[in-house]
């Protein structure tokens, strides 16, 4: 491995690479070998060394002690040459966790080395987005499955491909799949992995999120429920299709917003529900509103909600920005629509 994959800076005390200046150092008799160079990765991984220090004098990595990491890690110290040592990963890193490493700048070496002096080190493991779409397909969170063709997901990201659960999928949906890029559908993944978990739903593969993947894929722990999609045009009649596990199981007419108060035409993972709500607000008018008894509520794009609704008539904008529909129709769809569910409005 070559050098060129390290930052190199100049500078007592900087976290990423440094030369340190080499004073006399003196323990009783014997002089303490000192630390001129520390290298560390611009970004730090499984397949690169986490550092490499250059001593004032040679030093065997067999007698240095093992370096303190938090949170704890598999390490190991590697001789690379005669005064220079790596520090290597034998273990898997967590993604999306800060680790803070105290390595020595300072050793006295007899029998066995002892550290004299130390400086930190802070690195971050960024979460691969391949390896995290890897996990979910796995455990059933994606419309996409995969197929490892070489080794596990659970050890990280695996050379393999993804394919389409469902053969009857709407091209909607198909068309925001993105292959190793982060993309809506994957958001939405996450957020129903988060709430079958008990994680908060961010959408976002945070350190608890991750911890929580690596376990479900380690017990094989399956989405337990289905993948579902809404589906809702915007061209009258104004329709609402739902699809579960790829099949279309209901469809109805809704009305959308009006000119003053379009919905939105995007994709949005449901975020909050409520199986019965008092909506209020500001018509464009100015008047305010205050609706109690809103039945099966569930929020996908700030204040734009599917809901039922009562009205003489369905299939045309009639909305200030949500979904409605009849009382009864509302009723099919909300089980339908947990967090993490997208729909898209065209």
């Amino acid at each position: 491995m070559t050098l060129n994959r390290y930052i190199r800076c100049i500078g007592i005390g900087s976290l990423l690479s440094f030369a340190l200046m080499q004073p006399t150092a003196v323990l009783g008799a014997t002089s303490v070998n000192v630390l001129v160079k520390a290298d560390f990765p611009a970004t730090a991984s499984q397949s690169v060394p986490l550092a490499r220090l250059t001593f004032s004098s040679p030093i065997s990595a067999a007698l240095l002690p093992a370096p303190v990491l938090v949170p704890s890690l598999n390490t190991s110290w590697q001789q690379i040459g005669a005064a220079t040592v790596q520090l290597v990963v034998n273990g898997p890193l967590a993604p999306a966790t800060s680790y803070s490493l105290m390595y020595p700048t300072g050793i006295h070496c007899d029998t066995t080395c002892t550290t004299t002096s130390v400086h930190g080190h802070i690195f971050t493991i960024t979460g691969s987005v391949r390896w995290l779409q890897e996990l979910l397909a796995t455990l059933d969170y994606l419309p996409v499955h995969f197929t490892p063709l070489t080794g596990s997901v659970a050890n990280g990201m695996a050379r393999g491909t993804f394919h389409w659960r469902f053969n009857s999928l709407p091209v909607t949906l198909r068309a925001l799949w993105r292959d190793g890029s982060a993309n809506v559908i994957e958001k939405g993944a996450i957020m129903r992995f988060q709430d079958v978990h008990h994680l908060r739903t961010s959408g976002v593969a945070d350190t608890a999120t991750w911890s929580m993947l690596l376990k479900a894929i380690a017990k094989n722990e399956l989405n337990p429920t289905t993948y579902n999609y809404v589906d809702v045009t915007t061209t009258r009649p104004q329709t609402l299709r739902l699809f579960v596990n790829g099949a279309l199981t209901f469809s109805t007419a809704v009305n959308a917003g009006i000119s003053a108060a379009p919905t939105s035409l995007r994709t949005d993972p449901v975020y909050l529900r409520y199986s019965s709500q008092t909506m209020s607000g500001t018509n464009p008018d100015g008047s305010v509103y205050r609706d109690p008894g809103i039945p099966w509520v569930s929020y996908f794009h700030g204040g734009e909600a599917l809901h039922g609704f009562k009205r003489y008539t369905y299939g045309w904008p009639q909305s200030l920005g949500c979904i409605e529909m009849r009382f009864a129709d509302a009723k099919i769809v909300w089980p339908f629509t947990p967090i993490g569910t997208l729909v898209t409005i065209r």
